[in-house]
């Protein structure tokens, strides 16, 4: 059996994330006491107890996400489930690289606590937000963007068939969505996101992003890796590295990732990391796919005995 293991990004934070696996296993309390100590506050307080205020702060959000998401990811592989190949969708990227050791635990921890910060600071708040597109193509998701007369709009996640979410200055991503409702969209709604991620409003936070890379050590990944921005398989550093700079500011490329890994002969995903997110895309872009996600003590059972 051929497994992927993706990973998700922010958005899938909530109070109380990966507390049973913490309990259960002395790998995830090793990991989140390293964690801990590279960021300088207890962040199993902060992911079990929260508040949720604290815990969706840009900065904390995502290296909280990343060490909730590799705790499971080690006990995973502690247990002999091992993935044949890794990607993460946005900031689930990095999860993923680590999972395939072509970055540190602890360079990956602060490589998104600076990432949030460099993505806050990027555009005001209140000046952009994104929003979710459901029951249009993309072609036409992208005519409506480039039509759109109050500013800047641009996709910047293609999630699934009919999912897209687009993001931009506030006007004009407002503007869209009445756009989308008259041309027949089932829903289109405000996400609750601080930051229009993955967009050219994130140029300034992809240079500073570009600038702190040069300081971390990459290796070359022991496993395929496919990335966001190109839906591409990479082996080297140099290409995960360019990679990661051009996600800030470009769309997300999510089902046609599915489709190159499922394409590759791989039939089972499993989402590690909190939420169940990925795994609804994951349903909808490849019906016959086998879809697990892990995130407690009840679906890390589960995954274990359907894959064992």
């Amino acid at each position: 059996m051929k497994i992927a293991f993706v990973f998700p990004g922010q958005g899938s934070q909530y109070v109380g994330m990966g507390k049973e696996i913490y309990k259960n296993f002395i790998v995830a309390r090793e990991l989140f006491k390293e964690a801990s100590d590279e960021l300088g506050y207890n962040i199993e307080r902060l992911c079990f107890e929260g508040p949720a205020e604290e815990l969706n702060k840009t900065y904390k959000t995502q290296p909280s996400i990343l060490t909730v998401s590799i705790a499971i990811n080690r006990v995973l592989i502690s247990n002999g489930i091992r993935p044949s190949v890794v990607a993460g969708h946005s900031l689930g990227e990095y999860s993923a690289l680590v999972s395939a050791r072509a970055l540190s635990f602890r360079d990956a921890i602060k490589i998104t606590e600076m990432r949030g910060r460099f993505m806050q600071e990027a555009v005001p708040e209140g000046r952009g937000i994104m929003a979710a597109i459901i029951g249009l193509e993309r072609n036409i998701v992208d005519e409506i963007c480039s039509s759109v007369q109050s500013g800047y709009t641009a996709p910047a996640n293609y999630n699934s068939p009919n999912q897209i979410v687009i993001a931009g200055e506030k006007d004009a991503v407002e503007e869209a969505m009445k756009l989308a409702r008259e041309k027949g969209a089932k829903r289109a709604m405000v996400l609750a996101v601080s930051v229009p991620s993955h967009c050219t409003l994130m140029a300034e936070a992809s240079q500073r992003l570009a600038e702190f890379l040069k300081k971390i050590d990459f290796r070359n990944p022991e496993m395929p890796i496919v990335n966001n921005t190109d839906a591409m398989f990479l082996y080297d550093t140099k290409s995960i590295k360019n990679s990661l700079v051009r996600q800030l500011n470009s769309p997300l490329l999510w089902e046609d990732s599915i489709r190159v890994i499922f394409d590759s002969g791989v039939d089972t995903f499993v989402e590690v990391g909190p939420g169940k997110i990925l795994s609804g895309l994951i349903k909808r872009i490849e019906p016959s796919a086998k879809v697990f996600n892990v995130e407690d003590l009840k679906t890390f059972d589960n995954t274990l005995s359907s894959i064992k």
